[in-house]
């Protein structure tokens, strides 16, 4: 009613030109915006979309939403899902540091994983790692002679391009040659890792976003779509620093 009221007391000023009216004496009022009397909600909603449209225009950037997590800490706790984008991210500089080197070191066989009848185990908790020469490493099993076999096994399916050999309880292990098809394939192994951890990303994205849908006959529909905005951006942004890694470990890699 109120809104009403003020758009009627504001008429004359449209009906009148502003030269005529101050010809006739009449007293100037400001002239009201186009939307001054649509309803609050309707403002919103109109920007939110007129801000989508441009955003998606050619050449346009993404407008960016921020939105408080303190207002929304019942709906979804955007910093846990930071987090967990952000440990995405993590895993993989992790895979790139202890497995995508160009030489093979004692440490980057630490972690291969070996399957043992008593479970699984990382090769350093088996057997003692040491490099012999530039050419060899040697991985020492008499505290496990059993699971000689099986750490081989390991070691030649681990993706590093590596043939071991057995002597005795000791496995040999030769340190291949950085050729180019060696640089090319592992390479390659850095563009699976990453599109791995994309996909683990897109998963907690997908969880945020059911989880904050699940509010949708709770809270306003522009809670929810900036939620899912902002939520779309986190993930975004964490794909971005994941091409980076890709980008700077490729060009480690091929030289």
């Amino acid at each position: 009613m109120a809104t009403a009221l003020r758009c009627f007391r504001h008429l004359p000023a449209l009906l009148y030109p502003s030269s005529f009216a101050m010809a006739r004496g009449l007293p100037q009022v400001p002239a009201l915006r186009p939307d001054a009397c649509r309803p609050r909600g309707h403002q919103m909603l109109l920007t939110r979309q007129l801000a989508t449209k441009k955003a998606k225009g050619k050449g346009q950037p993404q407008a960016r939403v921020s939105i408080s997590a303190a207002l929304v800490e019942d709906i979804i706790s955007l910093e846990e899902t930071n987090e967990d984008m952000q440990a995405a991210v993590d895993a993989l500089k992790e895979d790139f540091s202890r497995n995508l080197s160009v030489r093979t070191s004692p440490g980057a066989l630490d972690h291969i994983i070996v399957m043992t009848k008593d479970g699984k185990f990382p090769l350093n908790q088996l057997g003692q790692i040491s490099q012999k020469s530039p050419q060899l490493i040697l991985v020492n099993m008499t505290n496990f002679p059993e699971s000689t076999a099986a750490a081989m096994k390991a070691i030649r399916e681990s993706g590093m391009n590596l043939n071991p050999e057995i002597d005795g309880t000791v496995i040999r292990v030769p340190v291949p040659k950085v050729t180019r098809e060696h640089r090319e394939s592992l390479a390659k192994l850095a563009k699976q890792s990453t599109n791995k951890s994309k996909e683990a990303l897109r998963k907690v994205r997908n969880k945020s976003i059911s989880q904050v849908k699940k509010f949708k006959n709770k809270v306003s529909e522009d809670t929810i779509w900036m939620l899912e905005k902002q939520i779309q951006q986190m993930a975004d942004s964490a794909a971005a620093e994941m091409d980076k890694l890709l980008a700077a470990k490729t060009k480690e890699l091929l030289g």
